[in-house]
């Protein structure tokens, strides 16, 4: 035995430090990384949100020292690969430059696997960064789902769907647990609610749709460093969210026609005026279908 892990016996002994921290530095971790923007400590409207935001370069480096603070925390606990996934928006939102260059990262639009592009069974763990609520909960900042202009719900076996739900479905295909979050108070509880035990970082308290009690930055990102930690020291305790084939999926549209002209297609029915139904396999095919049905459009061009 060489002489650092005999320091690590030797702390582990002394109770200083979980035996699961020394493994997974023994071993090496792949950390699957999805960061939103909503749930970004201080954001609150689309001013912090899009490249029209008077405050979208200011949240563009808060987002990428968010990321960059799980990272750090993350190879503290041992992970030797990890690969983010920018999930906001245009998909361009993370400063590239500011990332470590051991890293890899996926961008833009459009995705098989949306916001968990990439994820595959080498992963040991899926970490989301800035998340939101879903558009059913009645609280949250920013709480929608994939598109807050064009959906009022999403259900998977009749389960209410929250973006994290989804992401931790598709990453559940793959045998990959889902271990940290980060966002308001809201979107902890419903994630902790409909998938399980996870690491919850909390770095605002919604007030409203467009309001929030809020951390300063760097309070912030000690508090992500700190869960991303504690869930790291832990992975083994994590399970991942599977839903079993074959998956029923809801969509319900806030217009008429997108419901009427999806169940033209052969393996979509119309619930009603508003809702369609898909089945799929599992969640890749559902992920696929999802991505269709908000992403296409008839005057696509490349």
């Amino acid at each position: 035995m060489n002489r650092t892990k005999m320091l690590a016996l030797s702390i582990v002994l002394m109770g200083l430090i979980s035996p699961d921290v020394i493994v997974a530095q023994d071993n090496g971790l792949k950390i699957y990384i999805s960061a939103d923007m909503e749930g970004l400590v201080g954001a609150v409207t689309s001013d912090q949100l899009g490249p029209s935001g008077f405050e979208y370069q200011r949240f563009r480096q808060i987002m990428t020292n968010e990321v960059n603070a799980a990272i750090e925390a993350a190879r503290e606990m041992g992970a030797t690969e990890i690969l983010i996934s920018d999930s906001h928006g245009n998909g361009e939102n993370l400063l590239i430059e500011q990332l470590p260059d051991d890293i890899q990262l996926i961008r833009s639009w459009p995705r098989p696997l949306m916001m968990m592009e990439g994820i595959d069974e080498t992963f040991d763990a899926v970490i989301f960064i800035g998340y939101h609520s879903s558009t059913t909960n009645t609280k949250g900042v920013r709480a929608h789902t994939i598109s807050s202009a064009n959906l009022t719900a999403i259900r998977l076996n009749g389960i209410e769907m929250l973006e994290a739900s989804i992401n931790a479905a598709i990453a559940g295909d793959f045998g990959v647990p889902v271990v940290m979050i980060s966002g308001d108070d809201a979107v902890v509880e419903e994630a902790h609610r409909v998938v399980g035990d996870m690491e919850g970082a909390i770095v605002k308290w919604a007030l409203g749709f467009h309001s929030a009690r809020t951390l300063m930055p760097e309070a912030a990102y000690e508090v992500i460093r700190n869960h991303v930690r504690a869930a790291l020291s832990r992975v083994e305790d994590f399970e991942p969210y599977i839903l079993e084939g074959p998956i029923e999926l809801e969509i319900s549209f806030k217009n008429y026609l997108p419901a009427e002209v999806m169940a033209y297609l052969p393996n979509v029915n119309r619930v009603d005026a508003h809702t369609i139904r898909f089945i799929g396999n599992d969640m890749t095919e559902v992920s696929k279908f999802i991505a269709f049905t908000t992403r296409y459009a008839v005057d696509i061009t490349p």
